[in-house]
């Protein structure tokens, strides 16, 4: 069995939010299978159960709030007894990665973001991620709390939606065990100049 785990908020107030970047793309990827999303309290999280390939799958959005991650994938893991080096992959908005990147990652430390921190306290850090790139110039006008917690402006989901498919395409490489170092990147359309 396989995990996907993304890093998100739940609730709606947080939908839309960069720091949900994770659930944007795990969103999509249940559309594309039709997947209905089950609350599942002894795990602390939604689940859809599908099969890829043969191995059966577990899409997971963690409803412990950002920061406190590493309890839900904690229990899941144990429960199923998987090892995280070999059968979890999470899904998480990298505030350094320019938006529209995405990129593989075996292991390795959290680099601030604390959904990681909380994820390598639980169940250490050797485990497999896409980091998705949310950065754009407005983050230099912004803390790193206010950026994360802001809305997607217009542009920045089109382009989320254009990375997509890379994302889809490392979830069914990490489920076929081909999952290698990647790099994958749209680039963000230059901004109109004012009057055009």
């Amino acid at each position: 069995m396989k995990v996907i785990f993304a890093q998100g908020n739940p609730g709606t107030k947080y939908v839309h939010n960069r720091h949900n970047t994770g659930f944007f793309m795990i969103n999509r990827f249940a559309d594309a299978i039709d997947g209905s999303w089950i609350e599942k309290k002894k795990f602390n999280a939604e689940i859809i159960e599908t099969t890829i390939e043969g191995e059966k799958v577990l899409l997971v959005k963690p409803s412990t709030f950002y920061n406190d991650t590493g309890l839900s994938a904690r229990q899941l893991l144990d429960f199923y007894s998987l090892n995280p080096a070999e059968d979890f992959l999470v899904i998480h908005d990298d505030l350094a990665l320019p938006i529209g990147t995405v990129r593989t990652r075996k292991q390795g430390s959290d680099a601030g973001n604390n959904g990681i921190k909380s994820l390598n306290q639980h169940i250490g850090e050797h485990y497999s991620r896409i980091r998705v790139g949310i950065w754009t110039e407005l983050r230099d006008h912004m803390d790193d709390v206010a950026f994360v917690l802001g809305n997607f402006t217009k542009e920045e989901k089109d382009v989320l939606l254009q990375a997509y498919p890379h994302v889809a395409s490392f979830i069914k490489e990490f489920v076929d065990g081909s999952l290698s170092h990647g790099t994958a990147k749209v680039e963000l359309a230059p901004t109109p100049p004012l009057g055009v």
